[in-house]
């Protein structure tokens, strides 16, 4: 999701706290001043709370904001010059007893014990520095959650004393030998879940609703029911008025996809490369009744929240059916920074015949040190075998259907040097190819992120058989980075004429890396994104369009795609907005056709594929999405970007939204 309103608080903020008069009071007025009443996101709070920690004047504001352990941790890492993330925790600096007494006070949460469980590594270097058991008497829970996580030893000391005290007061923990252990709520979920007990389960989830929209589709194929169970239905009704937008739309994906049995499961782990791995789907279909009936409500919660949500109404709405095609956006954190912004798992036309599909690859090595990157593509046919590739072994493939501009071994500077890959899809298509995956490799094992300059992409050129790079005829370019030495960018299927955009990293192992090495990781990966991206699998762009524009449009929504006219609706005024919603998406029957949209001197709302309208479009205002640049970026409209619309969706409190 898009993060820039919170992180660019955070950055002013850590900027504005190098200038500012720290003196006790000074330094707090000023943060207190320009922190927002709720930071949502929890990297972008750690990143804004950090600086405070060691100034006694801005301190007691971390408390304001930091409502888990796991807050607590991130600010530390951050602290001590690490990122939110907690991928890799650096090595903590340590604290002054002022500050480590209020940590402890600050770390009474009720889940204690619980959070620190997801993080055990880092949480045993934090009892390091903070001394939990010298205060042990004062913060007995933060003292009994530290003896959980680390295994103590009970004996008849006076810790253990306290220890067991506070233990009585938790259900939770128990005393196994001389060693105390803590039930989570996880495992409770599990058991329930392992016995089939889906009221148990339901009523558990519905304690942390994020969890309960993650587990929705298990919960439903559990119950066995053929509609939707009274306690799943009533523990949802409860969940989703506090459910984040990220699992609120994950579940809504998941219920269209479970309804179809035999596909891949594809994981995106949290990393600072998105990698991929995926394995068989052995979970038994939902029935579609059960699935389109929780699927309702969570889009009756979506429209409900984009009503009351306060901002602009527009007196018209222009969505492109195409939408479709482009999922939510996903984890984004790793994704490459690009020309266009493309959510991974889009599906996107290829160039028209009569042109060339031109891969380029350019870099820049560092200073003595040698940099082979190689431009590929590995081809297969309709049932995923590999059939051939192109690469700097085979200049050519079948004749020129595919041609390489030539090995380049090194890049210094200061040009660098480019690849570039030639690929004439009809003829490919000819000679028995039907999938074609491109792949950028570093030869000699340099990972992308030691580079000063690395970018890759395509061009759609007509007419030039010069092996160049040509900045007027790029259709996108993606930085190359990370500890990465193999990237995907996307997946083409000749047949529909459709690239499926990726950006996924694979796992190389030492050595000299090419394409015929991976050739088997490369259709497997290939052949699983595909199955994965394919159509009703995520929530889409169009779904955040039509739930928007029937929530906030009192006039009329006009479709394009759907033929050489708009198909134009207008909401009744019994109708509800979700069952309005319902007819934009789902094609129903227009209630008029337009050439045109009349949206002179009119707030409207644009979601378009391409930035291209009638210039009428130049006299509105509002606000517009689109993926692609056009005439519309001229147009006095306020440009969203696919997270804004989904941030759209924050429940009225996100403090209380979990997840």
């Amino acid at each position: 999701m898009v993060t820039s309103t919170t992180d660019d608080l955070a950055g002013l903020l850590l900027r504005r706290r190098q200038s500012v008069d720290v003196a006790e009071g000074t330094g707090r007025t000023v943060a207190a001043d320009r922190l927002p009443a709720e930071i949502p996101l929890r990297e972008s709070k750690a990143l804004a709370l950090a600086p405070l920690l060691d100034d006694a004047g801005t301190r007691p504001l971390v408390a304001r904001y930091a409502d888990t352990a796991t807050d607590v941790l991130r600010l530390l890492a951050v602290r001590s010059g690490g990122d939110p993330d907690l991928l890799e925790p650096p090595r903590l600096r340590g604290l002054t007893r002022p500050v480590r007494r209020e940590l402890l006070a600050l770390l009474d949460f009720a889940r204690l014990a619980e959070d620190m469980a997801r993080h055990p590594r880092a949480w045993k270097r934090v009892g390091e520095i903070l001394h939990p058991f010298e205060g042990a008497h004062r913060h007995a829970r933060v003292a009994l959650a530290f003896a959980v996580l680390r295994g103590t030893r009970l004996d008849d000391t006076r810790l253990g004393g306290i220890l067991l005290a506070e233990a009585g007061r938790h259900a939770c923990v128990r005393l196994v030998g001389d060693r105390l252990r803590v039930v989570t709520w996880q495992s409770r979920v599990e058991d329930a879940l392992g016995r089939w007990d889906t009221t148990a389960a339901a009523r558990l989830l519905g304690e942390r609703p994020g969890e309960l929209l993650r587990r929705l589709d298990l919960l439903l194929a559990r119950s066995g029911s053929a509609t939707l169970p009274e306690p799943v239905a009533e523990a949802l009704a409860r969940a989703l008025p506090h459910t984040a937008p990220g699992p609120l739309l994950g579940a809504y994906g998941q219920l269209t996809i479970r309804t179809a049995p035999g596909r891949r499961r594809v994981f995106f782990p949290r990393g600072r490369v998105t990698k991929a791995y995926a394995v068989d789907d052995h979970r038994p279909p939902l029935p579609s009744r059960v699935a389109g009936r929780a699927g309702e409500l969570i889009a009756a919660e979506a429209v409900r929240r984009l009503t009351e949500r306060d901002g602009e109404r527009y007196d018209v709405a222009v969505l492109d059916a195409s939408l479709a095609d482009l999922p939510v956006p996903f984890a984004e954190r790793a994704s490459a920074a690009s020309l266009v912004a493309v959510p991974r798992g889009s599906s996107l036309p290829m160039p028209a015949d009569g042109e060339t599909v031109r891969l380029f690859l350019h870099w820049l090595q560092p200073r003595s040190t040698r940099v082979d990157l190689d431009l590929s593509v590995a081809l297969y046919d309709d049932l995923w075998r590999f059939i051939g590739l192109c690469d700097y072994t085979h200049l050519e493939y079948a004749g020129g259907a595919a041609r390489h501009s030539g090995d380049l071994t090194s890049a210094p500077a200061p040009h660098g040097a480019t690849e570039c890959l030639d690929l004439d899809l009809p003829r490919l298509a000819a000679t028995g190819v039907r999938f074609v995956v491109p792949a950028v490799l570093s030869y000699n094992d340099v990972a992308f992120d030691e580079l000063p300059d690395a970018f890759a992409g395509f061009m759609a050129v007509r007419g030039d058989k010069r092996a160049r790079y040509d900045p007027r005829t790029i259709r996108q370019r993606f930085d190359l980075a990370g500890d990465a030495r193999l990237r995907v960018p996307m997946v083409v299927d000749l047949r529909t004429r459709r690239a499926w955009w990726a950006d996924v990293t694979l796992a190389t192992s030492e050595g000299n890396h090419d394409v015929w090495r991976y050739r088997r990781q490369l259709g497997h990966i290939g052949h699983d994104l595909l199955d994965a991206f394919q159509p009703g699998g995520r929530a889409t762009l169009w779904d955040l369009a039509c739930w928007t524009a029937a929530a906030r449009t009192v006039g009329d929504v006009f479709v394009r795609g759907r033929g050489h006219v708009l198909w134009g609706y207008r909401r009744a005024d019994d109708e509800p907005r979700a069952d309005f919603a319902l007819r934009v998406r789902d094609a129903w029957e227009p209630d008029a056709l337009r050439a045109e949209p009349e949206l002179t001197g009119r707030r409207a709302l644009l979601a378009l594929l391409h930035g291209e309208l009638p210039e009428a479009a130049t006299a509105a205002s509002g606000t517009v999405y689109r993926l692609y640049p056009g005439p519309v970026d001229a147009a006095p409209l306020e440009r969203v970007t696919a997270g804004d619309l989904a941030a759209w969706l924050e429940p009225a409190s996100s403090r209380t939204a979990a997840g």
